[in-house]
């Protein structure tokens, strides 16, 4: 049985969670958590972590726009995410919000504008 111990990032609180993992990677049990939140915060970050992806795309005028995907990404495909982002080129108008790609890697996440761009 291995102990890990997290700070939980759901809500402004910032419990102190200790979670038992098992040898197979399950998680027994978790303590330190105020809320419920906490409790599937830490199951999931031991389990299968993700992330959302924030960053920046380049347009073909020279300049980047910020965006990010619309959900989080598991954390083994940060790179590969980041990857296809960083090849990528918009053109025309872009406004917070638009999808700059859809459906990242078939993870159900988007890639969207958070800036706007000639809008």
């Amino acid at each position: 049985m291995n102990k890990r111990e997290l700070i939980c990032i759901v809500c402004p609180r910032g419990c102190a969670l200790s979670v038992d993992v098992d040898g197979s990677g399950r998680t027994q049990s978790v303590s330190g958590n105020l809320c419920p939140r906490g409790k599937i915060y830490a199951e999931k970050e031991c389990t299968n972590p993700e992330r959302v992806v924030t960053t920046t795309v380049r347009c073909s005028d020279g300049e980047v726009i910020s965006c990010k995907t619309s959900s989080a990404v598991p954390k083994a495909l940060v790179f590969d995410v980041m990857k296809i982002i960083n090849s990528k080129i918009v053109d025309g108008k872009i406004g917070i919000g638009d999808v700059i790609i859809k459906n990242i890697l078939n993870t159900g996440a988007d890639v969207v504008a958070t800036s706007n761009k000639n809008k």
